[in-house]
């Protein structure tokens, strides 16, 4: 007749690899049914009475005990088995190599391993954020795979490892590769001058294995577990990554990936990873963007693009680094004037340049905040579409009549305000037969007028032809290059470029707010890694496949979990 006997043993901490394997061996054990081996919690109680194992001793198991249930064919084979459980455990540490000495303290494991720089930790999220705190105290970086870590306790970690220029990756941070070094779920990926910050463990793998598969090769691919581009938690560890990646000089081309991200903190990073100086590929899942480029910021759209774009910008000959020139304009200029006649060239400029600086003003804004009182009248960053209706009445329309955008132009230039007019040229068939010859004399008036009252204005015009339309595309683009306007020809890179130049000239008045952190050293990085693992001995065993030193700590709850008896052997240590 099947019975069931259980054990719980109380305080007694394995990991869930070890408990895994000890319920398949108890389960293939002569007469047994089927078998439980799990550690107390709620969870693993639903997970026991789904199995027909709930039996009221493991029902009434703290979280820290450890529960073993067997359904055997009669009570001799029940018992055969749970008293084989010490003999297995023992077997399988033989077999891992485990026979070496395990501290009992994370103090004696650095004292065993001075050289780790890296604490990976992967015990009960409850105890988490204690044994995370426990390596910050000593100076260590946290790999944190641990989950059900609360928001505050993240935030606060985080917070605290900013200030002493130390990382925490996670709370359910799944891999990382640090120096070649795979921590977690990591795969084996060749080294190269490709770095990556990920708030995704699985987009992190697939995006490293894909430049690996390309022929590229990662210096670290840094993760930060999946909440940290919340707003709550700001983005703490991707932006110390960023700011790492951007000064190893080892690092030619940085990736970020992240599943969906808060749009606010979204946006903060890849304003801050403008600065990085190198080309940086963004990969943020459902986060919305105009424009595949932004200097030197490449949106992709999947983990393959992502790969592709990083494995080709490592040989690019572009000066990533190269910031605009500002000192030409006087004190005071910062404002920029668009004087569009084509509608949806207006449009578009205004996604480019949203961007850069969200506050435009026009007749026709992405936004209705900014919509202008008066279209005759300018504010700050305006941008406007002549062609709209409240221009053409009782006139030509811009593209054939450019005496309104002339009489605009000049009154925009006397504008002390004014660092930049942007404008286009529409070339083509019914439009104006020599727009240009028009238009340059008006530039090189307004740019007379800036200079005479000491201050420098920029003018740069979109030309949008070919070189067989009738006005001579080529005659056209002299004809303003003559009266000192730039010319380009793609208007999103017109945009582009008042874009950078004006957002120099708004660092230089108001410099960009960086979050308190100090910085993270990158020397102990490009050491052998080195790590004291508390958890899984599978990410020991990882380690030590890999040729890295590791020393695995024999954790246990403080006083068998008992938060109370816990809090008052801490207050003693604290004496």
């Amino acid at each position: 007749m099947a019975i069931v006997k259980v054990e719980i043993r109380t305080g007694a901490y394995y990991d869930s690899v070890i408990l895994m394997q000890l319920q398949r061996s108890l389960a293939e054990q002569p007469g047994v049914i089927d078998a439980g081996v799990v550690m107390g919690t709620e969870a693993n109680k639903d997970v026991l009475e789904q199995s027909n194992l709930l039996v009221p001793e493991a029902v009434a198991a703290n979280p820290d005990d450890l529960v073993i249930v067997v359904n055997g064919d009669d009570e001799a084979a029940a018992q055969a088995a749970i008293d084989k459980v010490d003999e297995l455990v023992s077997a399988r540490r033989s077999s891992a190599g485990d026979e070496d000495y395990r501290p009992h303290s994370m103090e004696t494991a650095v004292q065993m391993l001075p050289d780790a720089h890296w604490v990976l930790v992967s015990v009960p999220g409850r105890y988490a954020d204690g044994v995370a705190r426990q390596a910050l105290e000593l100076g260590k970086h946290v790999f944190l795979y641990s989950d059900n870590v609360s928001l505050e306790d993240e935030i606060a970690l985080k917070k605290e490892a900013a200030s002493k220029g130390l990382l925490v990756m996670g709370p359910d941070c799944g891999t990382a590769i640090v120096n070649g070094i795979g921590l977690g779920f990591a795969n084996k990926v060749r080294k190269g001058p490709i770095g990556m910050v990920a708030a995704s463990g699985t987009g992190l793998q697939q995006v490293s294995v894909r430049i690996h598969q390309m022929g590229g090769g990662m210096t670290h691919a840094l993760g930060t577990g999946g909440r940290d581009l919340s707003e709550a938690v700001n983005a703490i560890t991707a932006r110390q990554g960023l700011d790492l990646m951007a000064r190893d000089p080892e690092t030619k081309v940085i990736v970020l990936v992240s599943k969906p991200p808060s749009p606010k903190v979204a946006d903060e990073l890849v304003k801050a990873a403008r600065s990085a100086g190198k080309p940086v590929v963004v990969n943020f899942i459902g986060y919305a963007t105009a424009s595949r480029r932004m200097d030197n910021i490449f949106f992709a759209t999947t983990f393959d693009e992502a790969a592709e774009l990083a494995v080709s910008l490592v040989d690019s000959d572009e000066d990533f680094a190269a910031e605009p020139d500002i000192s030409m304009f006087a004190e005071g200029q910062r404002y920029l004037r668009g004087l569009f006649s084509g509608g949806t060239l207006q449009y578009e400029a205004l996604l480019v340049l949203a961007h850069y600086f969200p506050e435009v003003y026009s007749n026709a804004p992405l936004d209705k905040r900014y919509m202008l009182a008066d279209s005759l009248v300018s504010l700050e960053h305006t941008v406007i579409d002549l062609g709209e209706d409240e221009f053409t009445v009782g006139r030509l329309h811009p593209m054939m009549d450019n005496d309104l955008r002339i009489r605009r132009l000049e009154r925009e230039a006397a504008d002390r305000e004014v660092a930049v007019i942007l404008l286009d040229v529409v070339l083509g068939y019914g439009a104006h037969s020599d727009p240009a010859s028009e238009l340059a004399p008006a530039i090189a008036a307004g740019i007379k007028t800036a200079r005479d009252a000491g201050r420098h204005l920029e003018v740069v015009a979109v030309v949008s032809g070919t070189d067989e339309d009738p006005q001579g595309m080529d005659d056209q683009i002299q004809l303003l290059l003559d009266a000192g306007a730039r010319v380009e020809t793609s208007n999103d890179a017109a945009a582009r470029y008042v874009g950078r130049l004006l957002q120099a000239i708004e660092r230089s008045i108001h410099p960009i707010r960086t979050v308190e952190m100090t910085q993270v050293d990158l020397e102990p990085l490009k050491k052998p890694l080195a790590g004291i693992n508390v958890g899984l001995d599978s990410f020991t065993e990882a380690l030590v496949e890999q040729a890295s030193q590791v020393v695995h700590m024999d954790w246990k709850p403080v006083a068998g979990g008992n938060e109370k008896l816990a809090g008052i052997l801490e207050r003693m240590k604290g004496k």
